[in-house]
């Protein structure tokens, strides 16, 4: 008889706002260890915003993605490395071009167990850029996913002008500073 026991390893999940969330979801699928990553809209006070409301900047989301990553293969403190290194910490309410508190810099907990590690980090890298980290900490409240459209966005849209100019470039980043932590194949 063959065992069918397939039980999985448990997962644990971080939700990050780097700026667009299609580059930071076009970073983090790339990275070993991670399961999935699902756009998504957070922190605000209205019930299941629409991409247009939130970009409105009227509803206090944040765009952001939900990493969901085995703890046994990457730890959230190397989650969290990469991300400080693939957006700018020091802009508030703003990547690039995209300006409004939507694009802004947060790291929100699903766990409160998880506090101390992104603190630690956060801490860290703000005293290596002089005290202007502007990213804020917070437990995770009132999340919602993005429509369809906005999920796996790179992928299915390489050549557009903002993909291959904006987001190309940042996977790019990730590879070459983080190649040991590139999922292959």
């Amino acid at each position: 008889m063959t065992n069918t026991n397939t039980t999985a390893a448990p997962t644990k999940v971080i939700t990050l706002g780097g700026g667009c969330f299609w580059c930071t979801e076009a970073v983090f699928v790339r990275v070993k260890g991670v399961q999935a990553v699902t756009s998504g809209y957070t922190n605000g006070h209205v019930l299941h915003p629409t991409y247009a409301q939130v970009c409105e900047g009227s509803t206090g989301h944040n765009e952001v993605v939900r990493v969901v990553y085995d703890p046994q293969v990457i730890g959230l403190r190397e989650l969290l490395e990469i991300f400080f290194v693939i957006h700018d910490p020091t802009s508030l309410n703003r990547q690039g071009h995209d300006v409004g508190t939507q694009y802004r810099s947060g790291i929100y907990l699903s766990d409160e167990a998880d506090r101390e590690v992104a603190q630690q980090v956060l801490d860290e890298v703000n005293t290596a850029l002089s005290g202007r980290v502007v990213t804020e900490l917070q437990m995770l409240h009132n999340y919602a996913d993005a429509e369809g459209y906005h999920q796996d966005y790179f992928e299915r849209n390489p050549h557009l002008g903002y993909c291959a100019m904006v987001l190309a470039p940042k996977v790019q980043k990730f590879v070459q500073t983080f190649a040991d932590k590139v999922k292959h194949g």
